[in-house]
């Protein structure tokens, strides 16, 4: 299938965790060619920036052949991440600019390998500024979260 062929995918992502570390829930949904589908998970002991890479992961895991897909977060840690430090991380051996050990490098991997059969656009939206898909996203991850007894 050649790129342009590719079905395009818009998936809006979003995680958070109450308080941060503690239990923390993510909420995906993808929507294309007028079909959605949404996804949630949660953890007891997690952080906002894990339960953020996991719904990315989780969207992108959910797809079943290579997609053009873009990615809409309101994690400046998610999208700067992937798409501007990633390189440098490894190519530093995952190491970040302090040489220590990059954090949550088992999401950022995973990510990668998830990202790699797609052409994936990351966009960045203000959070809780009234975009509906990142409401959804958002009220998926709380609902996810609020499932294990926390609040």
């Amino acid at each position: 299938m050649t790129e342009p062929d590719r079905p395009v995918v818009e998936a809006w992502t979003d995680g958070g965790c109450k308080p941060n570390p503690g239990p923390g829930g993510w909420g995906a949904i993808l929507r294309w060619k007028g079909h959605e589908k949404e996804l949630s998970g949660a953890e007891r002991e997690t952080t906002n920036n894990r339960m953020e890479l996991t719904a990315a992961i989780a969207a992108l895991e959910a797809l079943k052949r290579p997609s053009r897909v873009v990615i809409h977060t309101d994690s400046e840690y998610l999208r700067n991440g992937v798409t501007r430090w990633v390189s440098g991380w490894v190519r530093n051996n995952w190491r970040g600019a302090s040489r220590e050990p990059v954090a949550n490098m088992d999401l950022w991997q995973r990510l990668l390998e998830a990202a790699k059969r797609h052409e994936v656009e990351w966009r960045w939206v203000r959070g809780h500024s009234g975009d509906p898909m990142n409401e959804r996203a958002d009220a998926l991850a709380t609902a996810a979260r609020e499932s294990l007894g926390a609040r």
